[in-house]
């Protein structure tokens, strides 16, 4: 659910016109909901109530500090993959015992700054990842929490670039090395066993390849406390997928997700850590555009608005569907028109919808790129030298721009020139 409804003939967040937002902000703007930020958490939270869960956003879906501020305030624990994420997170008050570092390619100086932050844990990758957090946590006089991410081979029914759990994706360790190499980890100095990591997809819609990959760790942590290590909590990742079209099967609710959890894992008497990402902060954002011209082409029409791939990517990278809807509802009442939605940047790729069948809009018409507040700021780009694009959040009847639009000044003042072009 969201909170982006018609009131008065005009889409609203929340309370807020967005027709009005958009004249004070300019466009094309993201705009996110509080309200749903803070739905999504507390309606994932008390699914797992009876688990010891502890909720880590995903801050890569969206690192925007008022965002993971407002999770922080609800309790959340966030899954950082970088520095820059932990600093993010730390900022705005999220305690270090409650972050989770992932990611296949800590450096040292990572692994060294999240050490000295105290942070929860982190999830290895990989052998040489191993042997190069005991050097540095040795060299620190400290211990690492560690969970070691398995690799299941398990296909999660997703995306081909989303999937993380099958053999052939860069992610974990295989499934038949794992208990090896957590022996090995017992053996090393600085290294602190705390537990399995397991992730194996974004956007899933089916739970089925869930069930597969927690029945593996299942197995594998009883054979470990059999091994007499002592694990505190199995780490789930994330990959609960969201309703981006309107029209398709509604994927599974939380206490679905949390059944099939509680069937596998219920049972180990530890601690599951969950790390939700798009589930939470996808359909609690939008992306308003304005439509530039209405070109007429030879095969078909084409809406060109204000808003690019290099705003919102996904549609042209993962060939993502995002619902459309027109700012005035009045447009909702007149028969479609099969049109394509492109921006302004040289490449055929740039697109936000192919062959929809849309209201007919105009010129100055707004529409709103519906559930796209997880993956599309972050990924957000200067290709082309156009300027990322004002970020605002409402609560209620108010607004803020959480961060604003740079100046072209702003841009250009980034490069510099070497002295033998001065």
């Amino acid at each position: 659910m969201h909170h982006f409804s018609y009131k008065a003939g005009v889409l609203h967040a929340e309370d807020v016109d967005l027709s009005s937002l958009a004249a004070s902000v300019g466009t094309p703007f993201y705009c996110y909901s509080s309200a749903t930020l803070e739905h999504h958490y507390r309606v994932l939270s008390e699914a797992f109530r009876d688990l010891n869960a502890l909720i880590c956003f995903a801050v890569k879906a969206n690192s925007n500090q008022a965002v993971l501020a407002t999770l922080g305030a609800q309790g959340a624990g966030m899954d950082v993959v970088s520095e820059g994420e932990l600093r993010r997170a730390r900022a705005v008050g999220v305690p270090a015992n409650k972050i989770i570092f992932a990611g296949v390619g800590k450096t040292r100086e990572e692994m060294a700054y999240a050490l000295g932050e105290g942070i929860l844990g982190f999830n290895v990758e990989s052998e040489p990842e191993l042997l190069a957090l005991s050097s540095v946590a040795s060299e620190l006089g400290k211990a690492a929490p560690i969970a070691i991410r398995v690799n299941p081979d398990v296909d999660a029914k997703t995306h081909a670039k989303i999937s993380t759990g099958k053999s052939e994706n860069k992610f974990g360790v295989p499934y038949v090395d794992a208990r090896a190499l957590y022996q090995k980890a017992r053996e090393l100095p600085g290294i602190d066993i705390a537990g399995i990591h397991m992730h194996i997809g974004s956007q899933i819609t089916d739970l089925s390849p869930m069930r597969s990959a927690f029945t593996l760790l299942a197995d594998l942590a009883k054979d470990l406390m059999s091994d007499g290590i002592a694990l505190r909590h199995l780490d789930l990742g994330g990959g609960l997928g969201i309703p981006y079209d309107a029209t398709a099967p509604m994927p599974p609710s939380p206490e679905d997700y949390a059944g099939v959890v509680r069937d596998c894992l219920g049972d180990l008497g530890l601690k599951v850590v969950l790390e939700p990402g798009r589930m939470i902060a996808g359909n609690a954002g939008i992306l308003v555009t304005r439509v530039i011209h209405v070109k007429e082409g030879a095969d078909k029409t084409f809406l060109i608005v204000d808003a690019a791939m290099n705003d919102l990517i996904r549609p042209t990278l993962y060939e993502a569907h995002h619902d459309i809807w027109p700012v005035a509802q009045e447009l909702r009442s007149m028969p479609p028109v099969v049109q394509d939605v492109v921006g302004p940047v040289c490449e055929t790729g740039d697109y936000l919808a192919l062959d929809r069948s849309l209201p007919p809009f105009s010129e100055g018409g707004l529409m709103a790129v519906m559930s796209a507040g997880a993956y599309g700021s972050v990924m957000a780009s200067t290709y082309n030298s156009r300027l990322l694009i004002t970020e605002v959040m409402v609560h209620g009847e108010e607004f803020a721009v959480i961060r604003p639009r740079p100046t072209y000044e702003d841009l250009i003042a980034q490069d510099r020139l070497p002295k033998w072009l001065g």
